[in-house]
């Protein structure tokens, strides 16, 4: 099983778009840059039919150190999630698509 990367990405786009492989190249930094952008400022990010990123804060609390039983205070920070839409996941489980309308897309 191999990984998508940038190159891959940027190779599938230059192939089905027809631009060169450098103008694919920029368009693909140009939407990751659009969307990381968005989710610094704290935005939700929703792609139709694929999911939604959004950046979620969490509050400090106390841990444990699994290995010493230490308990140490864990510091407040934002953490990213991804919630995927019905259409993706039924196309992970092979299931049917789900008809257009009923869950929007994302």
């Amino acid at each position: 099983m191999n990984t998508v990367t940038r190159a891959h990405l940027a190779e599938a786009i230059y192939a089905q778009v027809g631009l060169s492989r450098n103008e694919s190249a920029a368009l693909l930094e140009t939407v990751l840059e659009r969307i990381a952008a968005a989710l610094e400022a704290g935005e939700p990010v929703k792609i139709a039919a694929f999911g939604t990123f959004s950046v979620r804060q969490k509050g400090q609390r106390i841990g444990r150190n699994p290995k010493t039983g230490v308990e140490v205070p864990i510091l407040p920070r934002r953490v990213l999630t991804f919630r995927p839409s019905q259409v993706l996941k039924a196309r992970i489980n092979g299931q049917p698509l789900p008809r257009a309308g009923r869950d929007g897309g994302a």
